[in-house]
C-alpha cells in the first residue's frame, strides 16, 4: 500500500497534534493512501508538507521560500486568514493548497495532502481568481519593463531586503551586515523611491515575487 510522508509545522502544539490525529485516521478504502506523519527533522524525506498558521508573515513566506529553492515538499497551508494580495508570492513558495482554519475538515486536510503529493493543488476559488489576475500584472509590468525585473536590484538591497523580511529593525540589519544604520535607511530609501514602491512591507513584497528572496 503506497505511503504519503507528511511533515507537519505548527507553532501551536495543539493545533500540530489535531493536524496530526486527522492525517492519521485510517483510509477510507483499501486502495486508499497510508498518510504517515514524519518528524520535522526529517523533512527531506516528505513527500508533503502541512503548515498551519494565523497568518502569512513575511518571516514564513521567507521560511517557504528557503526551502522551495532548497527543493523542499509542496506545501498545504491551514491558514486563518490570508490576504488576496499575498497568493502569488505564496505560490512561488511552492503553496499548492490553501485552507482556511475555520473550514478545515480531516476529510479537506487529507483532500489537500494527497492532491498535493500528485502534483495538483486546492485553493479557494476567491484565491483562484486573484491568483490569475496577479500573474497577469506581473506579465504586464516585466514586458513594460523590456525584460526581467531582478536586475533592478543591486546585491546590497537583495541583503538588506532577505533581513528585512526576516523581520529585522534598521538597528539590527546594520548590525549583521556592518553597516552603519544612516545606510541601511539610504538603501531602503533608494530602492523604494526607485522601484515607486510604497514602504518596507512593499518592497519585501515585490523581492519575493521576483524571486529575490
Amino acid at each position: 500500500m503506497k505511503r504519503t510522508r507528511v511533515v507537519i509545522r505548527a507553532a501551536d502544539n495543539m493545533i500540530g497534534a489535531g493536524l496530526t490525529s486527522w492525517l492519521q485516521l485510517p483510509p477510507a478504502g483499501d486502495d486508499d493512501p497510508v498518510l504517515e506523519v514524519i518528524p520535522q527533522d526529517r523533512c527531506t524525506e516528505a513527500d508533503v508538507v502541512v503548515v498551519a498558521a494565523e497568518r502569512l508573515t513575511p518571516q514564513l513566506l521567507s521560511s517557504l521560500r528557503r526551502a522551495a529553492s532548497a527543493g523542499g515538499a509542496p506545501v498545504v497551508l491551514v491558514v486563518d486568514e490570508i490576504d488576496q494580495s499575498e497568493i502569488l508570492n505564496a505560490v512561488q513558495c511552492r503553496v499548492v493548497g490553501v485552507i482556511p482554519r475555520a473550514a478545515v475538515t480531516a476529510e479537506r486536510l487529507r483532500h489537500g495532502v494527497l492532491t498535493a503529493a500528485t502534483g495538483g493543488g486546492v485553493l479557494p476559488p476567491s484565491l483562484i481568481s486573484e491568483l490569475i489576475k496577479q500573474v497577469e500584472r506581473l506579465m504586464q509590468e516585466v514586458l513594460q519593463s523590456g525584460g526581467s525585473t531582478h536586475a533592478k536590484l543591486t546585491a546590497r538591497e537583495v541583503k538588506v531586503l532577505r533581513l528585512v523580511a526576516e523581520g529585522l529593525d534598521t538597528l539590527e540589519i546594520a548590525e549583521q551586515l556592518a553597516y552603519s544604520e544612516r545606510t541601511v535607511k539610504n538603501v531602503v530609501h533608494g530602492l523604494t523611491t526607485r522601484l515607486n514602491l510604497r514602504n518596507r512591507p512593499h518592497a519585501v513584497a515585490y523581492a519575493m515575487r521576483t524571486g529575490l528572496i
